[in-house]
């Protein structure tokens, strides 16, 4: 990889080429960084492919469904009692996803579709008639979501294909290989423009 040092920077970069770079590093990166996950086939079933981008199936799915919950809650006037039993379906999938992946880990995981959206969407649709009819459901209903989210920021992304890919022993595995080339190429590019402004 090709690294420009600190110290061969002995001028402040002008904010018309900082700016330049920072909108290069923004194309150059934007197939990949909503993906969360490696590029190869192992993880195939986490990725959704929006023309050249890669998004995160579960996280594209948990936002969907919260946007359609939220939507639905607007316009079906349900009763605060239905709301709350299905946000109680909602959180009961979610514990059972939890359970099955602590007690048989990734054999026959459950689809997202089942795990993401359909929570999100249960949930989003309980806070939206909370919100509407009564605080203490939106709080309720908020509360785990709140929750959940702060363990999945702490336990981080599933990584476990890698713990038994035969790439390993790569410096650079097929999954990631991609990311790298384009980082090489901006990297390559940026230091062209800061040799040209004679940086």
């Amino acid at each position: 990889m090709i690294d420009v040092p600190v110290t061969a920077v002995r001028r402040r970069v002008p904010r018309a080429l900082a700016r330049r770079i920072d909108r290069l590093a923004v194309r150059a990166h934007r197939f990949h960084q909503l993906a969360h996950h490696p590029l190869c086939g192992a993880y195939a079933n986490e990725i959704v492919r929006v023309g050249k981008v890669r998004l995160c199936r579960g996280c594209t799915y948990a936002l969907v469904g919260g946007l359609g919950g939220g939507v639905l809650g607007l316009a079906l006037p349900v009763g605060l009692p239905l709301a709350a039993g299905i946000a109680g379906v909602a959180l009961a999938i979610l514990g059972a996803s939890v359970a099955w992946r602590r007690w048989f880990g990734r054999a026959g995981r459950p689809p997202k579709l089942i795990t993401r959206l359909v929570p999100a969407t249960a949930l989003a649709f309980a806070i939206t008639r909370g919100v509407l009819g009564g605080a203490w459901l939106a709080i309720a209903a908020a509360a785990p979501v709140v929750g959940l989210f702060a363990i999945y920021r702490r336990r981080g992304n599933d990584r476990a294909p890698c713990a038994t890919c035969p790439e390993n022993a790569l410096p650079v595995c097929s999954g990631y290989r991609p990311m790298v080339r384009r980082e090489q190429a901006f990297q390559r590019v940026s230091a062209r423009w800061l040799r040209d402004a004679g940086l």
